[in-house]
């Protein structure tokens, strides 16, 4: 069986690709290079990724390739990523990552290569029965991914392999580490990935022109000057910099509760965080995995950001072909842009767009 995987030159699609050759598929890695801007060194951060795939694929003594998509990238993510920010609102450029990139011209790829499966480091099972495909959590709850995937399609999720399944993290460095994978011990890639450790105010200014505003309490007192709402998200602590205000010295921290674009002005509360909780929400663009419920009305989890625990939710559907999410608890910081994710036990029933949240 032919199998191409996505390789990022991290650890977890190295082992994948291992593992597959272990159990005797014919595997291809194939690099995808979405971003060819260097950082503030002068770096090309994807020539060290790229390097790292092809000392792994050596390694293991399979083919390899490098697809450029980064045309692709910046106008099916990079430009909705801007204007979100334009918005005022917080995007998650990994999620329409995964469905327009690692699951649009890479699988386009693979099939042109001849595979019959394509396989990616990503933490999530997949489960086929009688012609549905099932995205599932992962054994490591605490990697699973499934947040990521809930854009995909049941055609994009038809061909996929995901080898790393059923084991977790330390497993995988340690299989690495024994087979002489040149990813090892390579740190794991955090935040958004095409900033990578660069300074994302820096990198924000450099397409969107900032706009400084005041900083005001719930009570409309200025206690501020913002450098631009676009830099700013709900529950955000650092970067502030109101911590010397004259009688404020007690009390807790500062954090951000609410943007008004309108007036360019970044609402705060000082140690109070219940103008953060939200009792319900409304969500658009919902992408059903494996298909729409026949209820208007049911109860199920969800998350509301990557990595929080599954909330019991209680779901109603619209007209529009959005919902109107209530929560049995009230949630903390749901922002604008990011996703609704709803599960039914180990079962991803997919995700949409947080429009906005009800207080």
């Amino acid at each position: 069986m032919r199998v191409v995987v996505g390789m990022s030159g991290g650890v977890d699609s190295s082992v994948a690709a291992y593992l597959l050759k272990r159990e005797g598929h014919d595997v291809i890695g194939v690099f995808m290079n979405n971003w060819e801007e260097k950082d503030e060194n002068g770096v090309c951060t994807s020539q060290q990724d790229w390097a790292d795939v092809r000392d792994v694929c050596d390694t293991i003594g399979i083919p390899y390739y490098s697809v450029n998509y980064a045309r692709e990238y910046m106008d099916r993510v990079f430009s909705h990523f801007l204007s979100e920010y334009k918005r005022g609102r917080t995007p998650n450029p990994d999620v329409l990552c995964n469905r327009e990139i690692k699951f649009g011209p890479f699988l386009q790829e693979a099939k042109r290569l001849g595979a019959d499966y394509i396989a990616t480091g990503h933490y999530c099972k997949i489960a086929h029965e009688n012609g549905v495909h099932l995205l599932q959590k992962a054994k490591d709850q605490n990697k699973d991914q499934t947040y990521f995937l809930n854009q995909l399609s049941q055609s994009q999720l038809s061909g996929v392999l995901f080898p790393l399944q059923d084991m977790e993290k330390p497993e995988i460095r340690r299989i690495a580490l024994e087979n002489g994978l040149a990813t090892a011990k390579k740190k794991d890639s955090t935040g958004i990935c095409f900033i990578g450790e660069r300074n994302f105010r820096k990198f924000l200014s450099e397409y969107l022109p900032a706009k400084p505003g005041k900083i005001c309490d719930l009570s409309g007192k200025v206690v501020g000057e913002h450098e631009g709402l676009m830099y700013y998200t709900l529950g955000q602590r650092k970067g502030l910099y109101l911590g010397g205000i004259k009688g404020e010295e007690e009390g807790g921290r500062w954090f951000v509760v609410r943007k008004d674009l309108t007036s360019n002005t970044l609402y705060v509360s000082h140690g109070d965080e219940t103008p953060l909780y939200s009792k319900s929400c409304e969500v658009s663009g919902f992408n059903w995995i494996p298909f729409e419920r026949a209820e208007n009305s049911f109860e199920c989890m969800a998350k509301f950001r990557y990595r929080q625990p599954d909330q019991p939710v209680l779901v109603t559907k619209k007209k529009d072909g959005g919902l109107h999410i209530d929560f049995k608890e009230k949630q903390r910081a749901v922002t604008e842009g990011q996703y609704a994710v709803l599960y039914d036990g180990e079962n991803c029933l997919g995700g949409g767009v947080i429009e906005s949240a009800e207080y």
